[in-house]
């Protein structure tokens, strides 16, 4: 056994914990519980917002049936000393006024759609229209504003969460009634999988994924500048001015978009490259090299070298979003009770690309009835 594993063992014992598998991931001793929920606040019109705690293989997370929001997501660091690091806020009310999708579902259309609108099969859908003239995250009022049906599981595959939302046809501008159905899942190794499938009555455009902010050194312990990112990507989209692709797959090769060899988010954030400036940092979708795959393959590695927690990413998705938290301005306050302020979190969101339904060059993202939308992507945690 490695010295550093010895080290997370005697830590994690103290909690009930155990290690498995190849050094300093987690498994529980025992099955894991289904979820609890507790009342976390009331909506304007009394709908109640319930919040869900889960925990398997080391792994605890805290989610809210409004908008599938991951509230809190703690893990251990090479000590075994537990901490938060995932944005967000403590109150619903934060949540409804905020602008930052801090954990939240994103549909129907995840990322930005140029100027709202699209055509298929001949017909122009208007869509919602929030950021600038795009279309963003689903619209003024997408699946992240909404409540989610939630029912609980424990099981042989672990413990989560199945979250169901209805769609109806003509909701923010998209056509056909999309029935969504989200699993989320903590296995006894305390991985978190996100299982997507979605179904629909119209031939309409689907992009789901999960907008979770991260700072592996814990939630208002300060910026992301020196987490270690590694991508398997030779291309990314530039976008324009308004961050829409401009439909080239560019080389990351000799630019600061390349991170196929690890180096920390921070190295190259104030080159001044065009792109980098347009977007305040990094707010790109990345080309991942395995492409679209039945199964998830892995394409990402983030590591805070102070704690020692790693973050390994694993999708089926052609894309990622990351995304450097450069609108973060210090007018947002987290439960730590610290303003989050430009760089203290970064976003992995796998996808299909952004714009795809205007973008013929780029992969579909039309479903049609008959078919079912399917996505997975797996987050896999450890610290050494």
């Amino acid at each position: 056994m490695e010295t550093s594993r010895r080290t997370v063992l005697a830590s994690a014992a103290a909690v009930g914990l155990t290690a498995a598998g190849t050094g300093t991931s987690y498994a529980s001793p025992s099955p894991g519980r289904t979820p609890t929920k507790e009342l976390f606040g009331k909506l304007a019109d009394g709908t109640k917002v319930y919040r869900w705690s889960l925990a398997n293989g080391g792994t605890r997370m805290k989610v809210l049936s409004y908008g599938g929001i991951v509230q809190s997501l703690e893990l251990p660091d090479r000590h075994g000393r537990y901490t938060n690091v995932s944005l967000g806020y403590d109150t619903i009310e934060a949540y409804v006024a905020g602008t930052t999708f801090f954990g939240a579902l994103i549909g129907r259309y995840g990322n930005r759609i140029a100027k709202g609108r699209f055509t298929l099969d001949g017909k122009t859908h208007q869509l919602s229209v929030n950021d600038g003239e795009n279309s963003l995250h689903g619209g003024a009022k997408g699946f992240n504003t909404r409540v989610w049906d939630v029912e609980p599981f424990a099981g042989s595959t672990g413990v989560g969460l199945v979250l169901r939302y209805v769609s109806v046809d003509g909701e923010m501008g998209y056509p056909g009634t999309l029935r969504v159905k989200v699993t989320y899942t903590l296995t006894a190794r305390g991985d978190w999988r996100i299982d997507y499938a979605a179904t629909t009555d119209k031939a309409t455009v689907v992009n789901l994924t999960n907008h979770t902010y991260y700072n592996l050194g814990g939630e208002g312990s300060g910026g992301i500048y020196d987490h270690e990112l590694t991508l398997a990507a030779a291309r990314f989209t530039p976008t324009d001015s308004g961050l829409i692709p401009t439909g080239e797959l560019a080389k990351v090769a000799g630019t600061p978009f390349d991170f196929r060899r690890a180096k920390t988010v921070g190295e190259d954030i104030r080159v001044s490259h065009e792109q980098l400036v347009t977007a305040k940092g990094f707010d790109h979708n990345w080309v991942l090299d395995k492409g679209i795959t039945n199964r998830p393959e892995s394409f990402a590695t983030l590591r805070d070298p102070d704690s020692g927690r790693t973050l390994r990413i694993a999708t089926t998705e052609p894309g990622v979003q990351f995304y450097s938290g450069n609108f973060l301005d210090g007018t947002l306050t987290g439960p730590s009770r610290r303003t989050y302020r430009q760089g203290d979190g970064l976003c992995l969101e796998t996808q299909h690309f952004p714009d795809s339904p205007n973008q013929p060059k780029f992969p579909s993202t039309v479903l049609r009835p008959g078919e079912t939308y399917r996505s997975s992507t797996v987050h896999s945690f450890s610290a050494h």
